[in-house]
């Protein structure tokens, strides 16, 4: 009887411990939805979750530690493994966090620049997805990555230190572009433009111009700018001036993560303030904020999150 008393607390707590996996793991199930996430780090880093699941990481920005963080929290607990990993420069400003994924999760498909070198990180970078098996490319335009019903094209690889990779992100209507080098890149990103339908997301440099002829012709309905991009001659541009070129801004450094959620009909946009310890690097402080939505594409609603109507 004193055996089974003793018993009895033991096995509340792993009752307990297995309800809170399983909820965990009920909360973390696909949704259908494709999720592309600038995540709030020094540099450049961004997240794809498909619509089955699946991640994909895009840079990873140059604080290796917050980077794992961000990624143990956006993943699930059982997921060791990447769809993919695309380095667009091999610099200090995307590397370290790349090559702290890479410590940390397997993957099976590596695309990295044609310029990426053989020492310091970039060794590292060669050695990990080496020894893990994975099969590394040279990321170069008209690449094409299946996202489980959405698709990845790079539209544009350029090398040196004004290049930088253009990718368009498809799923159903909705179209991202991630477009965070130099002026190189340009051409192939106004390709991405079409007449039907503004461009839904642009994610950025904040230190290139906007009056730009690529940005005339996506009319992007929302931009995410991005930091590790070094413009030779930096545009000093208020809010207020940056809004003449699309109604919906962003900054991971002042939203936290921003995330473009689409159903492939119904596109949206998600932010989340980062937490005060995480945004120790940029000299931020406060707590963790509300997540906020806004609809993007013919509704445009502030702040009502998407119904299950919406798909």
């Amino acid at each position: 009887m004193e055996n089974s008393r003793s018993f009895r607390p033991v096995l509340l707590v792993g009752v307990v411990v297995l309800l809170a996996l399983a909820g965990a793991a009920w909360f973390q199930r696909p949704d259908g939805r494709l999720w592309l996430t600038v995540l709030p780090v020094p540099g450049d880093a961004l997240l794809i979750r498909t619509p089955a699941g699946r991640h994909v990481l895009i840079d990873g920005g140059r604080d290796p530690g917050l980077l794992a963080l961000l990624l143990g929290r956006s993943m699930p607990y059982w997921q060791r493994d990447l769809r993919a990993v695309i380095l667009t420069r091999a610099d200090g400003q995307r590397l370290p966090g790349q090559v702290a994924a890479l410590s940390r999760f397997q993957t099976a498909l590596a695309l990295a620049p044609s310029d990426l070198g053989r020492g310091g990180l970039a060794g590292q970078w060669q050695r990990l997805t080496r020894d893990m098996g994975a099969r590394v490319e040279v990321l170069q335009a008209g690449q094409r990555l299946d996202l489980d019903g959405a698709m990845l094209e790079v539209l544009a690889a350029n090398p040196g230190k004004h290049g930088g990779a253009v990718l368009l992100v498809r799923y159903g209507r909705t179209r991202a572009l991630v477009h965070t080098g130099g002026a190189e890149g340009d051409a192939a990103a106004q390709r991405a433009a079409t007449t039907s339908a503004p461009l839904d997301l642009l994610v950025y440099p904040w230190q290139r111009p906007l009056d730009t002829p690529v940005i005339a012709a996506l009319r992007p309905r929302a931009i995410v700018f991005s930091e590790a991009y070094e413009a030779p001659a930096p545009a000093l541009l208020s809010y207020a001036d940056r809004r003449r070129y699309s109604p919906r801004l962003y900054h991971p450094k002042n939203d936290g993560a921003v995330s473009l959620v689409s159903s492939g009909s119904v596109a949206w946009i998600e932010t989340a303030t980062p937490l005060a310890a995480d945004r120790a690097d940029w000299g931020g402080s406060g707590p963790a904020g509300p997540i906020a939505f806004a609809l993007i594409g013919a509704r445009e609603v502030w702040p009502r999150r998407p119904s299950q109507a919406d798909g």
